[in-house]
């Protein structure tokens, strides 16, 4: 190999098309002929690649990331999978306090991965201003700082993918609120908490596994979802501190977190 690959300031990766590389037999190498001057890279890790025929793999890319560079392969194949016939339906509401609750009552524990790794991660980062700029030492302590952070950011994509799998399996229908992450994070105060629970990417995973298993999800608008009764539909306001679901009209009293997601559930059928 020449050397490494030279990407744009804001680009890590870079993607190859059918005739711009050559898998070697035995798939355990990759040449690419570009005139780039990349060359040849022996493939490690844990991969399936072998299992596929060449002809199928449509689409290469390089992607580099704070542990190093991965070659990401593109098949073409049949995405679908045969799951088991259930007519469960399920509301969940996404918090802070809680990941998830749902309309059968069940919390699911937020990991705060963040918040776990904050304290390390810091320590780290005051590392990088003990080195003067342009040192090698500085460079590592920039590469040790990435990589914890790189470690959160695959801590939170396994457990959104894990969570919105078993739901998707579970259940023949998924509802939760259509939320605009991105204009909640502007409150300061919050951002860090809402960042820290990636609602957004398990929304994208339970989008994606519906898909793939034939599963309905349906995102509802998240207007006053925290403030209706569930059991008469009145509005009851009450602030994000209340522990307790009280509705003065009929006198129903629930977790405000299930009862949100059961008014989130019964706005699907509306």
């Amino acid at each position: 190999m020449k050397g490494y690959p030279r990407f744009k300031k804001y680009s890590r990766s870079v993607e190859y098309k059918q005739q711009s590389w050559k898998l070697h037999p035995t798939k355990r190498r990759i040449t690419f002929t570009d005139k780039k001057g990349i060359g040849e890279l022996k493939l490690l890790g844990k991969w399936d690649i072998h299992t596929y025929p060449v002809e199928l793999i449509k689409r290469v890319r390089i992607v580099h990331r704070a542990d190093g560079y991965y070659v990401q392969f593109c098949v073409k194949v049949d995405n679908t999978q045969e799951v088991s016939l259930t007519t469960s339906e399920i509301g969940i509401d996404v918090g802070l306090e809680y990941f998830y609750s749902d309309s059968f009552g069940k919390h699911e524990e937020n990991p705060r991965y963040l918040r776990k790794a904050e304290k390390d991660i810091k320590r780290v980062q005051r590392n990088i201003y003990k080195n003067k700029k342009g040192s090698s030492g500085r460079r590592k302590a920039r590469g040790v700082y990435a990589r914890k952070h790189l470690k959160v950011t695959r801590q939170r994509n396994e457990h959104a993918k894990r969570l919105a799998r078993n739901l998707c399996l579970a259940n023949a229908k998924v509802v939760l609120e259509d939320l605009n992450v991105s204009g909640l994070v502007i409150n300061h105060k919050l951002a860090k908490s809402i960042t820290d629970a990636s609602w957004y990417n398990f929304r994208q995973w339970l989008e994606y596994f519906g898909e793939k298993f034939g599963r309905e999800i349906i995102a509802v608008p998240p207007h006053f979802t925290s403030q209706e009764c569930s059991n008469c539909g009145a509005r009851v306001y009450k602030s994000l501190s209340t522990k307790t679901h009280s509705c003065s009209h009929c006198g129903h009293t629930e977790q405000p977190d299930v009862n949100a997601a059961k008014v989130i559930l019964s706005r699907a059928f509306r």
